[in-house]
Protein backbone atom coordinates (compact mmCIF):
# COMPACT_ATOMS: atom_id res chain seq x y z
CA UNK A 1 0.00 0.00 0.00
CA UNK A 2 2.68 2.21 1.10
CA UNK A 3 4.64 1.37 -2.08
CA UNK A 4 1.36 2.33 -4.18
CA UNK A 5 1.29 5.52 -2.75
CA UNK A 6 4.79 6.45 -2.92
CA UNK A 7 4.59 5.50 -6.58
CA UNK A 8 1.71 7.32 -6.96
CA UNK A 9 3.10 10.34 -5.42
CA UNK A 10 6.26 10.39 -7.31
CA UNK A 11 4.35 10.15 -10.65
CA UNK A 12 2.63 13.60 -9.44
CA UNK A 13 5.32 14.79 -8.98
CA UNK A 14 7.25 14.01 -12.07
CA UNK A 15 3.56 15.61 -14.11
CA UNK A 16 3.84 18.79 -12.07
CA UNK A 17 7.66 19.01 -13.13
CA UNK A 18 6.99 18.08 -16.84
CA UNK A 19 4.12 21.24 -16.92
CA UNK A 20 6.43 23.61 -15.17
CA UNK A 21 9.25 22.63 -17.45
CA UNK A 22 6.77 23.41 -20.70
CA UNK A 23 5.53 26.34 -19.14
CA UNK A 24 9.49 28.07 -18.58
CA UNK A 25 9.70 26.67 -22.23
CA UNK A 26 6.22 28.31 -23.65
CA UNK A 27 7.63 31.64 -21.97
CA UNK A 28 10.85 31.75 -23.54
CA UNK A 29 9.63 31.03 -27.06
CA UNK A 30 7.25 34.30 -26.17
CA UNK A 31 10.01 35.92 -24.99
CA UNK A 32 12.36 35.18 -28.15
CA UNK A 33 9.36 36.36 -30.58
CA UNK A 34 9.22 40.17 -28.26
CA UNK A 35 12.41 40.22 -28.50
CA UNK A 36 12.78 39.60 -32.11
CA UNK A 37 10.23 42.63 -32.68
CA UNK A 38 11.72 44.70 -30.91
CA UNK A 39 15.37 44.47 -32.00
CA UNK A 40 13.61 45.30 -35.42
CA UNK A 41 11.14 48.49 -33.94
CA UNK A 42 14.51 49.94 -31.94
CA UNK A 43 17.10 51.91 -33.33
CA UNK A 44 18.11 55.60 -34.75
CA UNK A 45 14.29 55.23 -36.28
CA UNK A 46 11.86 53.94 -34.03
CA UNK A 47 9.26 51.83 -35.84
CA UNK A 48 5.73 51.06 -33.93
CA UNK A 49 5.86 47.41 -33.34
CA UNK A 50 2.40 47.12 -35.08
CA UNK A 51 3.71 48.92 -38.36
CA UNK A 52 7.04 45.96 -37.91
CA UNK A 53 4.65 42.83 -37.59
CA UNK A 54 2.80 44.58 -40.76
CA UNK A 55 5.71 45.02 -42.96
CA UNK A 56 6.49 41.08 -42.25
CA UNK A 57 3.08 40.35 -43.16
CA UNK A 58 3.84 41.79 -46.12
CA UNK A 59 1.47 44.88 -46.16
CA UNK A 60 1.86 48.43 -46.74
CA UNK A 61 3.52 50.58 -43.44
CA UNK A 62 2.19 54.22 -42.68
CA UNK A 63 5.65 55.32 -43.95
CA UNK A 64 7.46 53.42 -46.76
CA UNK A 65 11.43 54.09 -46.36
CA UNK A 66 10.18 51.90 -42.92
CA UNK A 67 10.03 49.22 -45.11
CA UNK A 68 13.16 49.68 -46.27
CA UNK A 69 14.07 49.84 -42.95
CA UNK A 70 13.38 46.49 -41.87
CA UNK A 71 14.11 44.75 -44.83
CA UNK A 72 16.66 45.50 -45.65
CA UNK A 73 18.95 46.63 -42.84
CA UNK A 74 17.08 45.01 -39.33
CA UNK A 75 15.44 41.88 -40.18
CA UNK A 76 18.92 40.53 -41.60
CA UNK A 77 20.87 41.83 -38.56
CA UNK A 78 17.96 40.41 -35.78
CA UNK A 79 18.04 36.87 -37.86
CA UNK A 80 22.08 37.02 -37.74
CA UNK A 81 21.75 37.47 -33.87
CA UNK A 82 18.95 34.85 -33.45
CA UNK A 83 21.30 32.75 -34.87
CA UNK A 84 24.68 33.65 -33.39
CA UNK A 85 22.91 33.62 -29.75
CA UNK A 86 21.44 29.97 -30.62
CA UNK A 87 25.27 28.73 -31.90
CA UNK A 88 27.42 30.53 -29.49
CA UNK A 89 24.85 28.88 -26.66
CA UNK A 90 25.09 25.14 -27.96
CA UNK A 91 28.35 25.55 -29.00
CA UNK A 92 29.62 26.27 -24.99
CA UNK A 93 27.07 23.54 -23.51
CA UNK A 94 28.98 20.97 -25.48
CA UNK A 95 32.25 22.25 -24.84
CA UNK A 96 31.33 22.10 -21.16
CA UNK A 97 30.30 18.58 -21.31
CA UNK A 98 33.10 17.16 -23.23
CA UNK A 99 35.72 19.08 -21.07
CA UNK A 100 33.35 18.44 -17.99
CA UNK A 101 34.51 22.22 -16.94
CA UNK A 102 31.49 24.49 -16.52
CA UNK A 103 33.84 27.28 -17.48
CA UNK A 104 34.55 26.22 -20.71
CA UNK A 105 33.70 28.25 -24.16
CA UNK A 106 34.34 29.42 -27.27
CA UNK A 107 35.81 32.61 -25.57
CA UNK A 108 37.66 31.10 -23.09
CA UNK A 109 39.42 28.51 -24.10
CA UNK A 110 40.51 29.99 -27.01
CA UNK A 111 37.96 28.54 -29.67
CA UNK A 112 37.13 31.95 -31.03
CA UNK A 113 40.69 32.68 -31.46
CA UNK A 114 41.47 30.13 -33.68
CA UNK A 115 38.37 31.13 -35.70
CA UNK A 116 39.91 34.59 -35.79
CA UNK A 117 43.02 33.01 -37.28
CA UNK A 118 41.72 30.90 -39.82
CA UNK A 119 39.58 34.30 -40.92
CA UNK A 120 42.65 36.41 -40.39
CA UNK A 121 44.31 33.90 -42.37
CA UNK A 122 41.79 34.21 -45.55
CA UNK A 123 41.28 38.32 -45.52
CA UNK A 124 44.97 38.98 -44.99
CA UNK A 125 46.68 36.96 -46.58
CA UNK A 126 44.49 35.63 -49.82
CA UNK A 127 42.63 38.92 -49.99
CA UNK A 128 46.52 40.55 -49.66
CA UNK A 129 47.70 39.22 -52.62
CA UNK A 130 44.35 38.81 -54.93
CA UNK A 131 42.44 41.65 -54.06
CA UNK A 132 39.36 41.33 -56.05
CA UNK A 133 39.21 37.53 -55.49
CA UNK A 134 36.70 37.34 -52.44
CA UNK A 135 34.47 39.91 -53.96
CA UNK A 136 34.24 37.87 -57.01
CA UNK A 137 33.56 34.42 -55.77
CA UNK A 138 30.62 35.66 -53.53
CA UNK A 139 28.94 32.86 -51.98
CA UNK A 140 32.13 30.47 -52.61
CA UNK A 141 33.66 33.27 -50.57
CA UNK A 142 31.49 33.17 -47.85
CA UNK A 143 31.85 29.61 -47.82
CA UNK A 144 35.58 29.84 -47.78
CA UNK A 145 35.27 31.91 -44.74
CA UNK A 146 33.24 29.77 -43.00
CA UNK A 147 35.52 26.60 -43.71
CA UNK A 148 38.65 28.45 -42.31
CA UNK A 149 37.30 30.01 -39.11
CA UNK A 150 35.76 26.28 -38.51
CA UNK A 151 38.94 24.79 -38.95
CA UNK A 152 41.02 27.11 -37.06
CA UNK A 153 38.18 26.80 -34.18
CA UNK A 154 38.65 22.93 -34.52
CA UNK A 155 42.49 23.38 -34.04
CA UNK A 156 42.26 24.54 -31.28
CA UNK A 157 39.71 22.58 -29.68
CA UNK A 158 41.29 19.40 -30.57
CA UNK A 159 44.75 20.67 -29.06
CA UNK A 160 42.57 21.63 -25.79
CA UNK A 161 41.00 17.96 -26.25
CA UNK A 162 43.91 16.61 -25.85
CA UNK A 163 45.72 18.55 -23.46
CA UNK A 164 42.68 18.27 -21.44
CA UNK A 165 43.27 14.30 -20.70
CA UNK A 166 46.99 15.21 -18.79
CA UNK A 167 45.78 18.35 -17.20
CA UNK A 168 42.43 17.36 -14.56
CA UNK A 169 42.34 20.68 -13.07
CA UNK A 170 40.04 23.35 -14.07
CA UNK A 171 41.94 26.85 -13.57
CA UNK A 172 44.89 24.84 -15.41
CA UNK A 173 43.21 24.10 -18.04
CA UNK A 174 41.81 27.63 -18.45
CA UNK A 175 45.10 28.93 -18.26
CA UNK A 176 46.09 26.60 -21.24
CA UNK A 177 43.23 27.76 -23.23
CA UNK A 178 44.16 31.63 -22.66
CA UNK A 179 48.07 30.70 -23.87
CA UNK A 180 46.44 29.17 -26.50
CA UNK A 181 44.40 31.86 -27.38
CA UNK A 182 47.34 34.37 -27.04
CA UNK A 183 49.61 32.35 -29.11
CA UNK A 184 46.69 32.57 -32.17
CA UNK A 185 46.59 35.90 -31.42
CA UNK A 186 50.12 36.28 -31.80
CA UNK A 187 49.97 35.24 -35.78
CA UNK A 188 47.25 37.56 -35.96
CA UNK A 189 49.34 40.34 -34.89
CA UNK A 190 52.27 39.27 -37.47
CA UNK A 191 50.08 38.85 -40.52
CA UNK A 192 48.65 42.42 -39.30
CA UNK A 193 51.81 43.56 -39.50
CA UNK A 194 52.27 42.71 -43.60
CA UNK A 195 48.88 44.17 -44.41
CA UNK A 196 47.22 47.50 -45.94
CA UNK A 197 46.05 49.69 -43.31
CA UNK A 198 42.79 49.58 -45.04
CA UNK A 199 42.72 45.98 -44.27
CA UNK A 200 44.21 46.35 -41.08
CA UNK A 201 41.22 48.91 -39.66
CA UNK A 202 38.45 46.09 -40.75
CA UNK A 203 39.98 43.66 -39.18
CA UNK A 204 40.18 45.84 -36.03
CA UNK A 205 36.43 46.62 -36.73
CA UNK A 206 35.91 43.03 -36.72
CA UNK A 207 36.85 42.39 -33.68
CA UNK A 208 34.96 44.17 -31.95
CA UNK A 209 31.97 42.19 -33.04
CA UNK A 210 28.64 43.15 -34.68
CA UNK A 211 25.43 41.44 -35.82
CA UNK A 212 24.82 44.41 -38.48
CA UNK A 213 27.42 43.21 -41.39
CA UNK A 214 25.93 40.45 -42.79
CA UNK A 215 23.72 40.71 -45.56
CA UNK A 216 21.33 38.69 -46.87
CA UNK A 217 23.48 36.87 -49.34
CA UNK A 218 25.73 36.08 -46.50
CA UNK A 219 22.69 34.72 -45.09
CA UNK A 220 22.24 32.42 -47.77
CA UNK A 221 25.30 30.71 -46.25
CA UNK A 222 25.02 31.22 -42.52
CA UNK A 223 21.14 30.02 -42.15
CA UNK A 224 21.72 26.82 -43.43
CA UNK A 225 25.25 26.35 -41.72
CA UNK A 226 24.09 27.31 -38.50
CA UNK A 227 20.61 25.29 -38.62
CA UNK A 228 22.52 22.02 -39.83
CA UNK A 229 24.95 22.09 -37.03
CA UNK A 230 22.19 22.84 -34.59
CA UNK A 231 20.37 19.65 -36.02
CA UNK A 232 23.45 17.81 -35.43
CA UNK A 233 24.14 18.95 -31.70
CA UNK A 234 20.31 17.55 -31.11
CA UNK A 235 21.15 14.19 -32.50
CA UNK A 236 24.26 14.26 -30.15
CA UNK A 237 22.01 14.69 -27.28
CA UNK A 238 22.22 11.23 -25.74
CA UNK A 239 26.11 10.84 -26.51
CA UNK A 240 26.25 14.10 -24.69
CA UNK A 241 24.09 12.76 -21.72
CA UNK A 242 26.14 9.61 -21.75
CA UNK A 243 29.53 11.20 -21.32
CA UNK A 244 28.27 13.19 -18.66
CA UNK A 245 28.39 10.04 -16.46
CA UNK A 246 31.83 9.75 -17.36
CA UNK A 247 34.05 7.80 -20.91
CA UNK A 248 33.64 3.77 -19.28
CA UNK A 249 30.18 4.18 -18.50
CA UNK A 250 28.95 5.75 -21.93
CA UNK A 251 31.57 2.52 -23.44
CA UNK A 252 28.63 0.64 -21.50
CA UNK A 253 25.88 1.82 -23.04
CA UNK A 254 27.43 0.67 -25.99
CA UNK A 255 28.24 4.26 -27.30
CA UNK A 256 31.72 4.69 -29.36
CA UNK A 257 33.36 7.64 -27.84
CA UNK A 258 35.70 8.62 -30.31
CA UNK A 259 33.31 9.25 -32.59
CA UNK A 260 31.00 10.38 -30.89
CA UNK A 261 33.82 13.03 -29.48
CA UNK A 262 34.75 13.62 -32.81
CA UNK A 263 31.06 14.59 -34.28
CA UNK A 264 30.75 16.83 -31.33
CA UNK A 265 34.30 18.35 -32.04
CA UNK A 266 33.06 19.15 -35.54
CA UNK A 267 29.49 20.69 -34.22
CA UNK A 268 31.20 22.56 -32.02
CA UNK A 269 33.78 23.95 -34.12
CA UNK A 270 31.35 24.82 -36.96
CA UNK A 271 28.55 26.62 -34.99
CA UNK A 272 31.77 28.87 -33.87
CA UNK A 273 33.62 29.28 -36.50
CA UNK A 274 30.94 30.53 -38.48
CA UNK A 275 29.32 33.44 -35.98
CA UNK A 276 32.92 34.26 -35.81
CA UNK A 277 33.46 34.30 -39.37
CA UNK A 278 30.36 36.67 -40.00
CA UNK A 279 29.89 38.45 -36.79
CA UNK A 280 33.58 38.95 -35.44
CA UNK A 281 34.42 37.17 -32.12
CA UNK A 282 31.88 37.05 -29.14
CA UNK A 283 32.29 36.95 -25.95
CA UNK A 284 31.55 35.31 -22.63
CA UNK A 285 27.37 34.38 -24.72
CA UNK A 286 28.89 30.60 -25.12
CA UNK A 287 29.70 30.52 -21.07
CA UNK A 288 26.88 31.85 -19.83
CA UNK A 289 23.79 30.72 -21.36
CA UNK A 290 23.66 27.07 -20.53
CA UNK A 291 24.29 27.91 -16.87
CA UNK A 292 21.36 29.98 -17.04
CA UNK A 293 19.29 27.59 -18.95
CA UNK A 294 20.66 24.59 -16.20
CA UNK A 295 19.38 27.04 -13.37
CA UNK A 296 16.18 27.16 -14.98
CA UNK A 297 15.44 24.12 -15.79
CA UNK A 298 17.11 22.44 -12.73
CA UNK A 299 18.60 19.60 -15.32
CA UNK A 300 21.50 18.44 -17.09
CA UNK A 301 19.56 16.51 -19.59
CA UNK A 302 20.80 17.87 -23.18
CA UNK A 303 17.24 16.64 -24.61
CA UNK A 304 16.23 19.95 -22.48
CA UNK A 305 19.24 22.16 -22.42
CA UNK A 306 19.80 22.33 -26.19
CA UNK A 307 16.49 23.60 -27.02
CA UNK A 308 16.54 26.00 -24.45
CA UNK A 309 19.99 27.12 -25.09
CA UNK A 310 18.95 27.73 -28.44
CA UNK A 311 15.95 30.18 -27.81
CA UNK A 312 17.80 31.39 -24.70
CA UNK A 313 20.88 32.41 -26.82
CA UNK A 314 19.23 33.85 -29.07
CA UNK A 315 16.99 36.14 -26.18
CA UNK A 316 20.09 37.42 -24.82
CA UNK A 317 21.51 38.15 -28.42
CA UNK A 318 18.75 40.12 -29.17
CA UNK A 319 18.81 41.82 -25.94
CA UNK A 320 22.69 42.66 -26.40
CA UNK A 321 22.01 43.79 -29.81
CA UNK A 322 19.72 46.89 -29.42
CA UNK A 323 21.20 47.80 -25.89
CA UNK A 324 24.38 48.43 -28.32
CA UNK A 325 22.22 50.36 -30.25
CA UNK A 326 20.02 52.07 -27.68
CA UNK A 327 22.87 52.75 -24.94
CA UNK A 328 24.30 55.89 -26.74
CA UNK A 329 22.68 58.08 -28.99
CA UNK A 330 23.82 57.81 -32.54
CA UNK A 331 26.34 55.52 -32.20
CA UNK A 332 26.50 51.76 -31.89
CA UNK A 333 28.57 50.42 -29.11
CA UNK A 334 31.42 47.39 -29.63
CA UNK A 335 28.60 44.40 -29.59
CA UNK A 336 31.74 42.69 -27.09
CA UNK A 337 31.20 45.42 -24.77
CA UNK A 338 27.45 44.83 -24.21
CA UNK A 339 28.02 40.59 -24.18
CA UNK A 340 30.61 41.29 -21.11
CA UNK A 341 28.70 43.31 -19.21
CA UNK A 342 26.03 40.32 -19.62
CA UNK A 343 28.60 36.87 -19.60
CA UNK A 344 30.62 38.25 -16.47
CA UNK A 345 28.19 38.26 -13.50
CA UNK A 346 26.94 34.96 -14.98
CA UNK A 347 30.87 33.64 -15.07
CA UNK A 348 31.48 35.34 -11.66
CA UNK A 349 28.64 33.39 -9.91
CA UNK A 350 29.75 30.25 -11.21
CA UNK A 351 32.98 30.57 -9.34
CA UNK A 352 31.95 31.69 -6.58
CA UNK A 353 29.50 28.98 -6.50
CA UNK A 354 31.83 26.04 -7.24
CA UNK A 355 34.78 27.76 -4.44
CA UNK A 356 31.30 27.43 -2.00
CA UNK A 357 30.56 24.32 -2.86
CA UNK A 358 34.08 23.10 -2.49
CA UNK A 359 35.02 24.68 1.07
CA UNK A 360 31.35 23.20 2.08
CA UNK A 361 32.23 19.79 1.09
CA UNK A 362 35.58 20.07 3.18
Amino acid sequence: MLSKKYKLQSSLSSQKLSVIKSIIFSSLLIGLLFAFLFDLALGSVEIPINEVVKILLGQEPQKATWANIILKFRLPKALTATLAGAALGVSGLQMQTLFKNPLAGPFVLGISSGASLGVALVVLTVSATTPTLLADLGIISDFGLVIAASFGAASVLGMMLVVSRRVQDTMTLLILGLLFGYATSAIVSILLQFSSKERIQSYIMWTFGSFGGVTWKQLVVLIPVILLSLLGALLQSKSLNALLLGESYARSLGLTVQKSRFYIITSASILAGAITAFCGPIAFLGVAIPHLCRSLFNTSDHRILIPSVIIMGAILALIADFFSQLAVSQMVLPLNAVTALIGTPVVTWVILRRNSQKSFSS
